[in-house]
């Protein structure tokens, strides 16, 4: 992991240990749950808001107006608009990714979830995705907790990373290892 990457998580989990500790003690995690999924989707889906939590030309202020306004419209808990806030005021604004991450991965292990983040060709259908979640659930022996990205360029089949393992029936991947076996027989 790179120096700035580490920084950034290093950051980031302090910050979620206090959000999700005092999320606990007000009996608001359902809340910060559902916050965290809108922050992971905005963090996906709008260049804008990357671009204010990641620019350094915004002032404290500006980052801190910007963010709030961003969470009251997103319909954010106060706990969790108080934290970004706290986070525009400290110029930690950039860490917010691995916020979301931290967050995530203690709701999770609240609920005795895992998660699994699973990249497919194409999207899977709601049943194809049950069925994954269910088979996995039965390998981990908890609930598993689907994180479906979309990459055409593995042709078919499926990557599914699960902790620390990760299981590649990815086509693309098979053609990579046809690819090595020839060079190595040629």
């Amino acid at each position: 992991m790179s120096e700035t990457a580490s920084i950034s998580a290093s950051i980031a989990a302090r910050y979620a240990s206090a959000l999700f500790d005092l999320a606990k003690s007000d009996k608001k995690l359902k809340a910060l749950d559902s916050d965290a999924e809108t922050l992971g989707a905005a963090l996906e889906e709008s260049d804008a808001f990357r671009e204010l939590i990641s620019n350094p030309v915004y002032t404290r202020a500006e980052q801190e107006a910007g963010v709030t306004a961003v969470a009251r419209k997103m319909g954010l808990d106060g706990l969790t608009t108080s934290t970004l806030g706290l986070m525009a005021q400290n110029r930690r604004l950039f860490a917010l990714p691995q916020l979301v991450k931290a967050l995530k991965a203690m709701i999770a292990e609240e609920k005795g979830e895992v998660t699994a983040e699973v990249t497919s060709a194409k999207a899977l259908t709601a049943t194809q995705q049950k069925k994954l979640a269910e088979t996995l659930a039965k390998k981990v022996g908890k609930d598993v907790k689907l994180e479906m990205r979309v990459d055409e360029a593995l042709i078919g089949g499926l990557v599914v990373k699960l902790g620390s393992q990760m299981i590649d029936s990815s086509i693309r991947s098979k053609l990579s290892s046809l690819q090595n076996a020839m060079k190595e027989v040629g």
